[in-house]
């Protein structure tokens, strides 16, 4: 390396570590568990409500990225969203349909319903193992066809390696191409391990112009957790305190049961406050979790969506 790119090098890292220096990141994982435990004992259950419940169907991001996917079931995907306003008029539609690039144009056009936004997986989902001009590429045309958000996952290995510059300008290139559109960048926490590293990506992905901060894709063990949650909520609060920027929070994965949602609300709620407790800043990724909702809801199995 020439000393003229040490020179640059040294000083692109010292300005992330900069960054990072305003925060505390220096985090007991054992001690998130505990703050974690006793945020679920103690104010879980006076979260679990009709209300609360219906509220969390709202904020679904209704998500189908299977290997199996083809225009015919995105189509039928899109048109049961489309059916639900008729059916359950008195509840509040899905925040969004969340598909890979590909079926961005099928969804956009077949969509019916007013304030369900079209997201799209990109940025070479899941692995993030692509160059930057096809990840560009395929943001771009994602956006074209009709995706009004844009979901990417964080350069994992390079973060691991610390070579925050490339992680930060990998999503910096991406916001641009989103423009005004939203973006999420998804940390794949379950590959960070600890909640130091957690904080650590939630800190430098708000940094460098994620709308949102996602915990995982889903595709790898273990995806969401109520502790990376925890954790990115804590920084997601401690960035705004700091710059006034509202950043959104959106858990997905391993979202099982109804009790798993009323948890990440509850997290959120403790943490971050009534001020996130919108579908604009607080969205689910899940398929499943929209019938079990919409069963507790009603009263009586239903397997709508």
């Amino acid at each position: 390396m020439s000393e003229q790119m040490n020179s640059h090098y040294i000083e692109e890292r010292n300005k992330y570590q900069d960054v990072l220096d305003q925060y505390n990141t220096k985090l007991n994982d054992e001690k998130i568990k505990a703050a974690v435990d006793k945020i679920i004992a103690e104010k879980v259950p006076e979260n679990n409500t009709l209300e609360v419940k219906k509220f969390l169907m709202g904020s679904v991001e209704l998500t189908t990225l299977k290997t199996t996917d083809s225009d015919e079931s995105v189509l039928k995907f899109t048109e049961r969203v489309n059916q639900f306003e008729d059916t359950y008029p008195d509840l509040p539609h899905v925040a969004t349909i969340c598909v890979y690039p590909c079926f961005a144009s099928i969804v956009s056009q077949s969509l019916e319903v007013e304030g369900v936004e079209v997201a799209c997986v990109s940025g070479s989902f899941p692995s993030s193992q692509a160059l930057l001009e096809v990840k560009v590429a395929e943001t771009a045309l994602a956006l074209h066809d009709g995706a009004t958000e844009i979901d990417m996952v964080m350069s994992v290995g390079k973060f691991l390696s610390g070579d925050y510059e490339t992680v930060c300008d990998e999503i910096s290139e991406l916001k641009a191409t989103c423009g005004e559109k939203k973006l999420k960048v998804i940390l794949e926490t379950g590959c960070l391990k600890t909640a130091e590293n957690i904080k650590k990506a939630s800190i430098l992905s708000m940094y460098a112009g994620a709308d949102y901060i996602k915990t995982s894709t889903g595709k790898e063990s273990p995806a969401a957790t109520p502790e990376a949650a925890y954790v990115m909520c804590q920084a997601i609060k401690e960035y705004y305190e700091k710059t006034g920027i509202q950043i959104g929070f959106k858990p997905a994965g391993g979202m099982n049961t109804v009790h798993d949602a009323l948890v990440y609300y509850t997290i959120v709620k403790e943490v971050l406050g009534e001020q996130w407790l919108t579908n604009q800043w607080l969205r689910l990724g899940t398929s499943r979790l929209a019938n079990l909702l919409l069963s507790e809801v009603k009263g009586e199995e239903i397997n709508f969506f």
